[in-house]
């Protein structure tokens, strides 16, 4: 159980360094999953886990009958909006844009859930408090306005950053970050493969992350018995 640090190419096979040593492998699966992408705005460090979460069914309840903010405009934020209106007294969802990115379902219930409110053309630029959070900071994106809103918490959802760092350009990724693999979970890169949240095209689902590791497996061990890699 440690901590990978980098992945280089050592002749004809990967080199993977750790914080407890380094190892040599003829091939690598890559499942590193993604994180919280994070709006590097001021409290938003000094507040995690006293009034801000990115789980509406693991820390709701602790909002019982509070206002709270919810920041995105996809599935995940109008779904999580959607389940904290069992607990707060109101949930105002912030969008940088005027139209939502969520499906036409989601859309529809969040529109006509009297609990929830959105805030167009919207960013959020501080999050403040004593103890835990009390109020946001946020600038209408148009007009350059700022303005105070209450909050007793915040729920960030603005996507997922794939942690692929430690690759250090190794394997090619998309514009997002994610690992670019074929249908076989293989990258361009002999003997290294991807799978799960940190390849490009995932569904993000636990079941299809299972998926992409049995077939990466696989797919591994047919190199490991032929050498083969081109399709």
């Amino acid at each position: 159980m440690n901590e990978v640090t980098a992945v280089r190419r050592d002749g004809g096979l990967l080199r993977v360094e750790t914080d407890g040593g380094a190892h040599t492998t003829r091939a690598l699966i890559v499942a590193s999953g993604s994180r919280f992408t994070t709006l590097g705005v001021p409290g938003e460090e000094e507040f995690v886990g006293r009034g801000i979460s990115h789980c509406a069914a693991c820390d709701g309840s602790f909002f019982m009958q509070k206002p709270v903010i919810v920041v995105g405009g996809g599935d995940a934020a109008v779904d999580e909006a959607l389940h904290l209106t069992q607990y707060a007294s109101s949930v105002t969802v912030l969008h940088r844009r005027d139209t939502l990115r969520a499906c036409a379902s989601l859309q529809e219930r969040g529109r006509s859930e009297r609990k929830i409110s959105f805030r167009w053309n919207t960013a959020l630029r501080a999050i403040e408090g004593a103890d835990g959070v009390e109020r946001v900071q946020v600038e209408d994106v148009v007009t350059g306005k700022t303005a105070a809103m209450p909050a007793s918490g915040v729920f960030i959802y603005a996507g997922l950053t794939p942690n692929t760092e430690f690759l250090g350009g190794l394997v090619p990724l998309d514009e997002r970050g994610q690992i670019v693999t074929d249908l076989r979970m293989r990258t361009r890169v002999p003997g290294i493969l991807a799978a799960g949240d940190v390849r490009a095209e995932s569904a993000r689902q636990l079941v299809t992350s299972a998926g992409d590791g049995a077939t990466a497996a696989l797919a591994a061990v047919q190199y490991l018995r032929d050498g083969r890699w081109a399709a």
